[in-house]
C-alpha cells in the first residue's frame, strides 16, 4: 500500500478551501511484531485504537510535544498496519511539506481528523494519473533502538526536493 500511494494527491477541504499536495515520501508500519509501530506487541491504547480499526481512515496523533502526525490505517479490523505521510510535493499556496509535522501544519490537519475516513469531504486522496517515477526504497528514520526494524527498507519515496530527508547521490544512482 505504501508504495501505491506515491505521486497521488492528498487532498483537504476545510472552510470552503481545497488544499493539496502530492505524496512523495510514506514510511510502512507493519503492526504488532514491528518495534517502531505504535502497535508494537499488540498494545491497544486510546492513542492507537484507530489503528486497529477498518482500513480506510486517518490515524493522527501528537508527537514531541509539538507536531502532529498523519498516518493511513491500511488493514482490516485488528490487523494495526498503517502508513506515515512524511512528505508532499505542496501544491498552490501550500506550505512547506518536507517532514511529517510539516505535512499536518500545511493542511490544518490536528486531531480533529483522527479517525475521519479518508473520503470526501474532509481529507482523502486522488489518483489523478499522473506519470509513474522512479520509486526508492530505504530504511525509515527515526526509528533507532527497535533492533532488525531500524534496517528493514520501509521507506518509500521519489526523488523530491521536498523530501524530509534528501536521498543520497549514491542511491539516486541506484546502488
Amino acid at each position: 500500500m505504501a508504495r501505491d500511494l506515491l505521486g497521488k494527491l492528498l487532498v483537504r477541504e476545510l472552510d470552503g478551501q481545497v488544499m493539496w499536495g502530492r505524496l512523495v515520501e510514506v514510511e510502512a508500519y507493519l503492526g504488532p511484531d514491528d518495534l517502531a509501530a505504535h502497535s508494537k506487541g499488540g498494545r491497544r491504547t486510546p492513542r492507537t485504537e484507530v489503528m486497529f480499526g477498518p482500513p480506510g481512515h486517518a490515524y493522527v496523533y501528537f508527537t514531541y510535544g509539538m507536531h502532529w502526525c498523519l498516518n493511513f490505517v491500511t488493514r482490516e479490523a485488528d490487523i494495526p498496519q498503517a502508513v506515515l505521510v512524511r512528505a508532499l510535493e505542496p501544491g498552490p499556496g501550500v506550505g512547506r511539506c518536507g517532514g511529517p509535522g510539516l505535512v499536518t501544519r500545511a493542511l490544518s490537519i490536528d486531531r480533529a481528523l483522527n479517525g475521519v475516513p479518508l473520503r470526501p469531504p474532509d481529507l482523502y486522496v486522488v489518483d489523478d494519473a499522473a506519470p509513474k517515477r522512479r520509486v526508492f526504497v530505504t530504511p525509515r528514520i527515526g526509528v533507532q533502538g527497535t533492533g532488525r526494524w531500524e534496517k528493514r527498507l520501509l521507506r518509500f519515496c521519489v526523488d523530491s526536493p521536498n523530501l524530509s530527508r534528501p536521498l543520497s547521490a549514491t542511491r539516486r544512482r541506484g546502488r
